[in-house]
């Protein structure tokens, strides 16, 4: 049985093998990808997928608490399998979205209680950095 499998059960979700496939593909792919793109890169494997299906499954993992929906520009919902509270940074070059940890304490105003959090960063990421300073000499 596979930790997707195992972890399906565990919530009442059937492991049917498109709820596996969606599921693993997250799990194995930290790019933070839309469901575009899972879309394409899941319905090459199995060919009886539908957008749908992939709309439906990625509602349903949210839902129990297996996946995060990260909303990092309005309108661009992308979906993370790493459930431990970390931070967002996309890269306004070329697009890539990646994970950072965040600190224990961030300063909070008296009394306040955190439930979530959802830290969204955007700037240049290294590689690009990189590849512009080397366009610029």
């Amino acid at each position: 049985m596979t930790d997707a499998v195992r972890r399906l059960s565990e919530t009442g979700l059937r492991p049917t093998p498109q709820r596996v496939l969606v599921y693993e593909y997250l799990l194995t792919h930290p790019t933070h990808p839309t469901a575009d793109v899972i879309y394409r890169d899941v319905s090459e494997k199995l060919s009886t997928f539908s957008r749908t299906t992939v709309y439906n499954t990625l509602s349903a993992l949210v839902a129990r608490g297996l996946v995060r929906v990260v909303r990092v520009e309005d309108g661009e919902l992308r979906y993370d399998g790493t459930l431990k509270d970390h931070g967002h940074f996309k890269c306004t070059r070329c697009g890539g979205v990646f994970d950072f940890d965040i600190p224990e304490q961030i300063p909070l105003p008296p009394g306040a209680r955190v439930d979530s959090i959802d830290l969204y960063l955007s700037g240049i990421c290294k590689n690009c950095l990189g590849t512009k300073l080397k366009e610029e000499f």
